[in-house]
């Protein structure tokens, strides 16, 4: 089982734990990152990357956090799910592992206070093919939905399994832009742009819990 909740600007600083510690968030989502990235996703980051870095990465984006310009879910995984031991996603509360993640950034022009981007939606390869992808997905989409936002953007990597993952969840494509980003190994790649309106679904805000 999965629990999807949201993360406070606390958890990702470190200032619970320690920053990029062993029971710190930042440093769990670190190894989700560096996890991602190894496996080839185009994330915003090259490949090989380091896990401290990656770390720090996280813990830049506490202040937006606070601030609510930012909006980040975790899944964690109970015990029956949790990942091996030494996968650098062991959960920092001793309830479960981090087995994935999304984020969505609300617009902040005045005349953009509807929209909003959906960004990092990452699972860990141990965590892959059990649909949690999507359900991370329709908890942002619920959430957005229940903040009263009517239009959510994002791009990914075209003819990447993602593409393929945002078309099967409803996202409409706008279309492509060619060599907008290059792939964690430095080669240039399209990226196409996705919107969806999105609607609640019972998912909340806070915590849920999915099989």
């Amino acid at each position: 089982m999965y629990t999807i909740r949201l993360v406070t600007a606390d958890e990702l600083s470190g200032s619970a734990n320690g920053p990029d510690g062993p029971d710190s968030l930042d440093g769990l989502l670190g190894g989700l990152l560096a996890d991602t990235v190894g496996a080839g996703a185009s994330v915003g980051f090259l490949s090989p990357l380091d896990r401290a870095a990656a770390a720090g990465w996280w813990r830049a984006l506490a202040p937006d956090v606070a601030a609510g310009r930012l909006l980040l879910w975790v899944a964690e995984a109970d015990g029956t799910d949790a990942t091996p031991s030494g996968s650098g996603s062991a959960s920092g509360n001793g309830n479960g592992r981090i087995a994935g993640t999304v984020q969505l950034r609300p617009a902040a022009t005045a005349n953009g206070l509807h929209r909003g981007e959906v960004a990092k939606l990452m699972v860990h390869r141990a965590h892959r093919g059990r649909g949690l992808a999507g359900r991370l997905l329709a908890a942002l989409e619920s959430a957005a939905a229940g903040r009263g936002l009517r239009t959510l953007v994002l791009d990914t990597e075209t003819d990447s399994p993602a593409e393929r993952m945002y078309a099967a969840a409803g996202w409409t494509r706008v279309g492509t832009v060619p060599d907008f980003a290059t792939d964690p190994a430095g080669v240039p790649r399209a990226t196409t742009i996705f919107y969806k309106v999105p609607t609640e679904t019972g998912a909340g805000t806070g915590d849920a819990s999915l099989r």
